[in-house]
């Protein structure tokens, strides 16, 4: 007997981006769809959870990627890091950090720096507990072991030059 995956065909968004020489990418992008936007909402629900409200999931990986290693970053540095273009959303997400006094400034020569406080590191530590509490412990009862979790990672982070390199060709036509 067929299974349902074979008698309807793949699960996907969008039927017609299923029809050409790769059905399987579709397949991706629907389960990136779905994970995005279920990660959207773990992170600013984690983070309230934490005891900071209100900040969007931009704000929350800006946050921890300011937070990593302890030591300050510049908005270059963020947004390689988190491949993201548009420089001004992260100087939004900056702003309203600094606001809310989990970042602070500085400068280095004319370089504007950005670094945790010890209530941005305290949220990230908030955070990492609760993480592990509910995230974690979650997917480790699922059996899927730590190396298998790595080669998936690897596999997105080179879809991710595929799409950019496609992203870079469909902007110059």
């Amino acid at each position: 007997m067929a299974s349902d995956e074979e008698t309807l065909g793949p699960i996907v968004s969008s039927g017609h981006l299923a029809t050409g020489a790769l059905p399987a990418l579709s397949e991706i992008e629907f389960g990136m769809i779905m994970l995005n936007h279920a990660f959207s909402r773990w992170m600013v629900r984690c983070m309230a959870a934490a005891g900071v409200p209100d900040l969007s999931p931009l704000d929350v990986l800006v946050l921890h990627n300011i937070n990593s290693r302890g030591k300050p970053k510049t908005l270059a540095d963020i947004c390689l890091v988190l491949n993201i273009e548009d420089t001004h959303v992260v100087n939004y997400a900056l702003k309203k950090l600094e606001r809310l006094k989990l970042i602070k400034a500085g400068k280095r020569g004319k370089e504007k720096l950005v670094m945790a406080t010890s209530a941005g590191e305290a949220a990230c530590a908030r955070y990492a507990a609760i993480r592990e509490a509910l995230l974690v412990k979650s997917v480790l009862a699922t059996e899927v072991s730590g190396e298998t979790l790595s080669v998936i990672a690897a596999r997105i982070r080179a879809l991710s030059g595929h799409y950019d390199q496609a992203c870079r060709a469909a902007a110059s036509m």
